[in-house]
């Protein structure tokens, strides 16, 4: 897919990761990029089409499809990390949101902007996954378990995506320099080098990303025992 001259909608766009998907569109040629948000007055680099959009809210989600009808790459960049253990926090709430924005969010996108993609000749469908799809870290289990699913969606939904000829990509990465990793002491990844390695992906067919060293070490030792990686 030519990134030149494409329409491409964003989610999370307003700053970090999303962000630097947006601004990377927009260097590379793209013809409009939906940038989504909950609140569309935090978009504010010029050349972004702002939307509003909450992904876990099915009406936002089908207004978002009909509005930007012409999309032909979507991102689905959107994600939380609330932390907390799985075995002795206060509630399950925090982990129901993980997944409810997480996966069930990612799912709800991809439902609606699967017709729009065929109807404009494949195009390509993007999930920003992680390396903790694959292992994890005390603390942030739930996010890893929502990862984990989203990554599995990613698969199922490329099998089916591939009949209309939309490419879906899968993007690992693990620590990234964005709001989200701020208090993490180690080695970070700019965002908008994993943006160049999604969008370089997207242009050459690829259907997995796995953007830094750690990622691919976690990669190349799954099927080791469990405490391997």
């Amino acid at each position: 897919m030519n990134i030149t001259g494409a329409t491409a909608l964003v989610t999370g766009a307003n700053r970090g990761l999303g962000r630097a998907f947006a601004l990377a569109l927009l260097e590379r040629g793209a013809h409009t990029v939906y940038a989504a948000a909950r609140d569309p007055r935090t978009v504010t680099d010029p050349g972004l089409t702002p939307i509003e959009l909450d992904i876990t809210d099915p009406a936002a989600v089908a207004a978002a499809a009909e509005r930007c009808a012409d999309t032909d790459l979507l991102i689905n960049n959107a994600g939380i990390v609330r932390g907390g253990s799985l075995l002795t926090a206060e509630s399950l709430d925090g982990a129901r949101a993980e997944l409810e924005t997480n996966l069930f969010g990612t799912l709800a996108m991809s439902r609606a902007f699967a017709p729009v993609l065929a109807k404009n000749g494949g195009g390509a469908l993007v999930n920003m996954l992680s390396v903790l799809s694959w292992h994890t870290i005390p603390g942030i289990g739930a996010y890893g378990v929502s990862k984990a699913a989203a990554w599995s969606l990613t698969n199922a939904i490329r099998e089916e995506l591939r009949e209309q000829g939309t490419l879906t990509v899968g993007v690992h990465a693990a620590f990234i320099d964005t709001d989200m990793a701020a208090t993490v002491d180690g080695p970070k990844i700019s965002a908008a080098d994993v943006a160049r390695q999604v969008l370089d992906a997207v242009e050459a067919g690829r259907e997995e990303v796995l953007a830094d060293d750690i990622t691919r070490q976690v990669k190349a030792a799954l099927g080791g025992a469990p405490d391997g990686v």
